[in-house]
């Protein structure tokens, strides 16, 4: 499975949304992190043919997606920040459902959500209304609805946003084993969510993709950037004014900051190596004060 984007943008009116990316992905876990408003649903709804780009265009296996018509959505399954559901339909029914919805025939359908409701772990929901699920269950029926039709293209928008921390790992425990032979894409704004499980990050700011590489390569780029250091409790302020601190922890003598600044930020700090969280911060941080304000 092969997607193409080249110089795909997304306009509305005189605000670009998406601006000229281009990328390759192929069969993998594909991470798409970037704050909220950096574009990343109105690239998705692009690769799920609900929004036209602009200009540029997007191939799958060599071929325009929008020509591709129903040939393309047979092989995709979506998973939006928030989807639709009748609250009085039980799982079960609910996945029969979009099952017809889809196109599946019954014997085919019946088959796939016996299949998918042990995979997703809702074997004990089965027969419970989709109101009375909590908000973990009820993403893990949204992944269920998104793989019925077993496709080659999984695209998931921000699919832990509200879920606990037990929650987040089940899910991308989930994500890990229905990857296999397919491409996923993953939109976030939580680190952690695609830290393990994406073997490539891309990071996007401003509607423009600004890096793309595995984790270990992404963090690799930010040498000599991060740095700890201990500081009396009442410069801390200062500090905070000045550069990004990416986390701090009191000790009886003082506060250790981690500190991510081009220069040394003070005589005795220590260059330490950096973590997906620092270069989260690096990129899409808040600015510091003007001595860093290229940051």
């Amino acid at each position: 499975m092969k997607l193409e984007l080249n110089n795909l943008t997304k306009k509305f009116g005189d605000f670009t949304a998406v601006d000229h990316i281009n990328l390759t992905m192929n069969s993998g876990v594909y991470g798409l992190l970037g704050v909220n408003g950096a574009g990343k649903t109105t690239l998705m709804r692009m690769l799920c043919t609900l929004l036209k780009p602009t200009s540029g265009s997007i191939s799958c296996n060599g071929k325009d997606i929008f020509k591709m018509d129903g040939e393309y959505r047979r092989l995709l399954g979506y998973l939006p920040q928030d989807f639709g559901f009748y609250p009085e339909f039980t799982v079960q029914d609910y996945l029969l459902y979009i099952a017809t919805i889809k196109g599946l025939r019954p014997s085919v359908a019946k088959r796939k959500v016996k299949e998918l409701i042990p995979q997703v772990g809702l074997t004990k929901a089965a027969n419970k209304k989709m109101k009375k699920l909590s908000g973990g269950m009820k993403r893990r029926a949204g992944i269920a609805q998104a793989m019925l039709n077993d496709p080659g293209i999984l695209i998931l928008d921000e699919p832990t946003a509200g879920l606990d921390p037990n929650e987040r790992i089940r899910f991308r425990n989930l994500i890990s084993e229905l990857s296999e032979e397919r491409l996923v894409l993953l939109s976030t704004h939580i680190v952690s969510d695609i830290e393990y499980i994406a073997n490539e990050i891309l990071l996007m700011k401003d509607g423009k993709l600004m890096h793309k590489g595995t984790a270990d390569e992404i963090i690799d780029s930010m040498t000599e950037t991060v740095w700890e250091c201990l500081v009396d409790k009442n410069m801390v302020s200062d500090f905070m004014k000045k550069y990004k601190i990416s986390n701090m922890k009191s000790e009886p003598q003082g506060v250790i900051l981690r500190i991510i600044s081009y220069e040394k930020p003070s005589f005795d700090a220590v260059c330490v190596k950096a973590s997906l969280e620092d270069v989260f911060l690096y990129y899409f941080g808040e600015k510091a004060g003007d001595e860093n304000a290229a940051i």
